[in-house]
């Protein structure tokens, strides 16, 4: 056996540990992300935010997590219980598996096993549009198993909003694809590494319009404002989880959030170099050092991530809701249409190329 090959021993061990480390990691930034979001637009509307609980309101997530945990689980009586039950855990797990085809940093092996990856594999993009699209299904039973008609309106919105904005988010990332050649995310970031920033897809990939598109069918995707249409407080109280209470209502909760953090983990991966610095070699030979050369990656990975998220949070403040006319027509009639002219532009690009 080489010495690059685990033994199945290590190998298990070791997956075991990426996968404890990576959710509790994820789940944290879940927590953080969502008091972020409240200070920051706290600040944009010229208040505080969360700033009692702990320095700064760092405890808040916390407190948050306590009184969830404590409130009383209510379920109506009319309710389908096993669907109604089964909702809520379909859409965080699908929010949660999609993290593990996602490289944190630069490959790192120990024991043979690559410790920044959980699952490097060959169709890595694909598993994630699969997993996340799956993810709906948890919002349509909730609608549909609460028997109440505003989460019934609102499961319909987010099943009609999932397939309109699913092609138009697929086919913007047909460009990336044909650059690298490959569906596996660490070829795509590997891709984009020879000259830092000019190799990234969205600046020297000439890839900026897929980028665009990628940006607003997945804020659609994620059900995030200015597409929140399936909970639409203003029309539907809450939407698909009005009935939902206690931990349930905070599985919904983390589910969203959870996959604001894989969107910007998938742009960060196939548009902005991944784990990779924007200055290409220039200082290998200054950060040549294996602790450095194995942390510097995560720092730029966490913050492009950092960038997106705040970037979710601008747009969210700034921002009025869509009518729902204009959300449909605005997928169909321009989204579709610009992602498929910029396949075939990226298509004929390579082609007078190569």
């Amino acid at each position: 056996m080489s010495h690059l090959t685990p033994s199945f021993t290590t190998f298990l061990l070791l997956t075991i540990v990426k996968i404890v480390v990576v959710l509790v990691i994820t789940l944290t930034a879940v927590a953080y992300t969502v008091l972020l979001e409240r200070k920051v637009l706290g600040r944009m509307q010229n208040r505080w935010g969360p700033s009692r609980v702990g320095p700064f309101g760092l405890l808040q997530p916390l407190a948050d997590g306590i009184k969830l945990f404590l409130k009383e689980d209510m379920m109506p009586l009319a309710v389908e219980r096993p669907l109604f039950v089964l909702a809520p855990i379909i859409a965080l797990s699908c929010a949660l598996i999609s993290i593990s085809v996602v490289p944190f940093g630069a490959k790192t092996l120990v024991g043979g096993v690559d410790i920044f990856q959980i699952a490097d594999l060959n169709i890595g993009l694909l598993i994630i549009l699969g997993i996340t699209s799956i993810g709906v299904y948890g919002i349509a039973l909730s609608g549909w198993s609460s028997n109440n008609k505003y989460s019934l309106f609102g499961s319909l919105r987010a099943s009609a909003q999932l397939v309109s904005y699913e092609l138009a988010l697929g086919l913007s990332l047909v460009g990336v694809v044909l650059r690298a050649g490959s569906l596996s995310l660490r070829d795509i970031v590997n891709s984009q590494s020879a000259h830092g920033l000019r190799s990234w897809n969205v600046f020297g990939g000439f890839q900026i319009i897929g980028f665009f598109i990628y940006l607003m069918a997945a804020y659609a995707e994620t059900n995030r404002a200015p597409f929140d249409l399936p909970e639409a407080e203003s029309e539907l109280v809450a939407g698909y989880h009005t009935e939902y209470s206690s931990m349930k209502f905070a599985m919904f909760f983390m589910a969203e959030y959870a996959n604001m953090i894989t969107v910007a983990c998938v742009a960060t991966l196939l548009f902005f170099g991944g784990a990779g610095t924007p200055f290409g070699h220039l200082f290998d030979g200054i950060f040549a050092s294996g602790f450095i050369h194995a942390v510097l990656p995560i720092f730029w990975f966490v913050s492009k991530i950092l960038f997106f998220l705040l970037l979710y949070i601008w747009v969210r403040a700034t921002l009025p809701r869509f009518r729902y006319d204009q959300l449909m027509g605005f997928g169909w009639k321009f989204l579709m249409p610009v992602a498929m002219l910029n396949i075939l532009a990226t298509a004929l690009a390579l082609a007078y190329h190569g």
